[in-house]
């Protein structure tokens, strides 16, 4: 896991939101990360999930296309099909 990360980039959808058993607001949505300024233009797109009153804040204030940084932590996960 990797703590204060920074990322920059662009919604790829509108967040989706939704609201746990203990009433608080989770909002997932996904960012298209641009790999660098070459010729060849390559994003990287990753989930992103906030909580409580941060998700409310981008569901409120952030739609599909609109550039908005994070700071936060990145964790990866595997499954098997």
């Amino acid at each position: 896991m990797l703590n204060n990360v920074i990322l920059m980039g662009r919604l790829v959808a509108d967040p989706e939101i939704r609201t746990t058993s203990t009433n608080k607001s989770v909002a997932n949505f996904r960012i298209a990360v641009d790999r660098g300024y070459s010729k060849d233009k390559q994003a990287d797109f990753i989930t992103i999930v906030a909580w409580e009153n941060t998700a409310d804040f981008i569901n409120k204030y952030f739609h599909k296309g609109d550039m908005i940084a994070l700071r936060g932590e990145i964790q990866t996960r595997s499954y098997e099909d």
